[in-house]
């Protein structure tokens, strides 16, 4: 399986041209890009190509893509990206009742219909917040994901949010393109990293995690660090980790 890239782990680390050789030196095919790699997309479409890699996939904001949907297709078409992903909802946009959940999931799916037709894929990337209940029990993410959106599983941000991983994998099986392989420092390790881990060296259980989303369908295993103290190591002891994952996952 071809490993990704978040670039987003690699923002506080320019530049550019020496995060993608860094990511392509230890082995990694695809990057996904987000926000401030879109201002001139045809240029890291360059970048990315000098170097030997894609950009399967792009965190584009969901105000960008319901008011600008023809800025989002030129992003997408010129990174040649096949997924595009709704990435984040600061505190003031999120809903706050059931009804709203599920009016902003009925707008996840026309996007994911429209795009369709325009031959992409659209997911739905998740925090913690979606996996704190409401009043009635339910939780965002199933209202976000309703009966068709497709998801790119954060399953750290999972944890995070007091859910069980695996239960959420299979729970959308066949539905699951991409997943975001993240890892939990050990509790009082990594304060200066938001306690966050190089992938393999934290508390989730990833052996077993990935060979179980590869099973649900999944494509594209996205390694990514919200704030790595040392972006060259975390992509060097990420890559080798997951190629570790995939081999335990394929014997």
């Amino acid at each position: 399986m071809p490993l990704s890239m978040q670039l987003y782990s690699a923002r506080k680390f320019p530049p550019v041209e020496a995060q993608l050789a860094t990511i392509r030196a230890n082995g990694f095919d695809y990057v996904e890009t987000f926000g401030p790699l879109h201002d001139d997309a045809a240029g890291t479409r360059r970048r990315l190509d000098a170097h030997g890699l894609a950009a399967k996939s792009a965190h584009i904001g969901l105000e960008t893509i319901e008011t600008q949907p023809e800025r989002t297709l030129q992003v997408a078409r010129q990174l040649g990206v096949e997924i595009v992903v709704a990435p984040y909802l600061t505190p003031p946009e999120r809903p706050t009742s059931r009804e709203g959940w599920n009016n902003l999931g009925a707008r996840l799916a026309q996007i994911s219909a429209r795009l369709a037709a325009e031959g992409l894929r659209f997911a739905w990337h998740n925090h913690d917040f979606e996996f704190v209940a409401l009043p009635d029990g339910s939780l965002p993410i199933e209202h976000l994901l309703g009966d068709t959106v497709l998801w790119e599983a954060d399953l750290a941000w999972v944890s995070r949010g007091g859910a069980d991983p695996e239960h959420w994998v299979e729970r959308y099986r066949g539905r699951i393109p991409l997943v975001h392989v993240k890892d939990i420092a050990r509790a009082g390790d990594k304060a200066d990293e938001d306690g966050w881990a190089d992938v393999g060296t934290g508390v989730m259980p990833w052996p077993k995690l990935w060979a179980q989303c590869v099973a649900a369908g999944a494509e594209i295993m996205v390694a990514e660090h919200d704030n790595p103290s040392d972006f060259a190591r975390f992509a060097n002891v990420s890559a080798d980790s997951m190629r570790r994952f995939a081999a335990g996952a394929r014997s």
